[in-house]
């Protein structure tokens, strides 16, 4: 096991590699002068000025050399520095990096939780009302985008019928505590989950269906076990690797729901900075939460891989 998680770790190290070129050579593409983005709407240079200013801040190098100095500092553990604010891009993404991992964990907990249970309902109930309903269920949830469950989210239970804050961290002006925090978490967490609980309940629901016809099932239903402990225990276990594999692929679209989430809820984490970030062209901020996020989904499909062997002990890496 810890050989194959070493070889996983340096396989990663070209993969990010390759990520922060890709990200780089499009920066490079889009349109208009990077330097504006170091400057004012008012502030108006000299053409002199300009290219002195450009020569310090090394924007006359060719991209390929500027993408290698940042791999070297990369590698320094600097980041770099924004370019409106000045303010270091490490500490800025650790600041942001909390909530964010908080709202992820959150949605795609309760995804996995709620959505596996429903899974097995329907499977156990199928071709009956509740299995039908559970089906139109799944299929709102994985059909509708993610922008759009927020927004009539925000407006139904924030608005409308006040159950939840209509956005924020926590209440402006109280102190923190964590059931305040909890509260103002609750919402985007279940908007967030949404297209997760339909999505694993789908493949728990097809999963358990393919175990339960086996003939296993019908030995251990014969041996007079329980139908708790023959579904739970014994057809569970066996239809979990397809489950897990969804679970680790629905990774980098948890992150992309987060994006609009953090947008619509105000809150503070990495989306709403990564927004920011392309909209006023910070680069340096772009980059290092590019690094950032891609190094998280890689870690997170190495724990997909790991749980197999957790799942099924069967599997065994070498």
């Amino acid at each position: 096991m810890g050989r194959y998680i070493r070889q996983r770790l340096v396989i990663s190290v070209p993969i990010l590699l390759a990520i922060t070129a890709i990200i780089f050579t499009l920066l490079q593409l889009t349109p208009g002068d990077p330097l504006d983005a170091y400057l004012t709407p008012d502030q108006v240079l000299s053409p002199e000025q300009r290219a002195s200013l450009r020569h310090q801040l090394g924007l006359d190098r060719p991209a390929p050399v500027r993408y290698f100095y940042w791999l070297r500092e990369v590698a320094r553990g600097d980041l770099g520095y924004r370019f409106k604010t000045g303010e270091a891009v490490g500490p800025a993404i650790a600041l942001r990096l909390g909530p964010t991992l908080t709202l992820m964990a959150s949605g795609l907990g309760l995804g996995i939780v709620v959505g596996i249970i429903l899974g097995i309902i329907s499977a156990v109930r199928q071709y009956t009302v509740l299995d039908f309903a559970l089906t139109i269920l799944a299929f709102l949830g994985t059909s509708m985008p993610a922008f759009f469950a927020g927004l009539v989210g925000l407006y139904i239970f924030g608005l409308r019928l006040r159950w939840f804050p209509a956005g924020g961290f926590s209440t402006p002006g109280e102190p923190f505590s964590l059931w305040d925090h909890v509260y103002h978490l609750i919402l985007p967490a279940l908007i967030l989950s949404f297209f997760h609980i339909g999505s694993i309940m789908r493949y728990t629901r097809s999963a358990m269906l393919g175990v339960l016809t086996q003939d296993y099932m019908r030995t251990a239903q014969a041996k007079g076990l329980s139908q708790r402990v023959v579904v739970l225990r014994h057809a569970l276990r066996n239809a979990l690797l397809p489950v897990v594999t969804i679970i680790g692929a629905s990774i980098p679209g948890l992150i992309g729901g987060a994006v609009f989430i953090e947008s619509i809820f105000s809150w503070p984490g990495m989306g709403r900075l990564y927004l920011d970030s392309i909209e006023a062209r910070d680069f340096p901020m772009i980059m290092g939460m590019t690094l950032i996020l891609a190094a998280v989904i890689l870690l997170a499909n190495l724990l997909t891989d790991l749980a197999y062997a957790v799942v099924d002990p069967r599997i065994r890496y070498g």
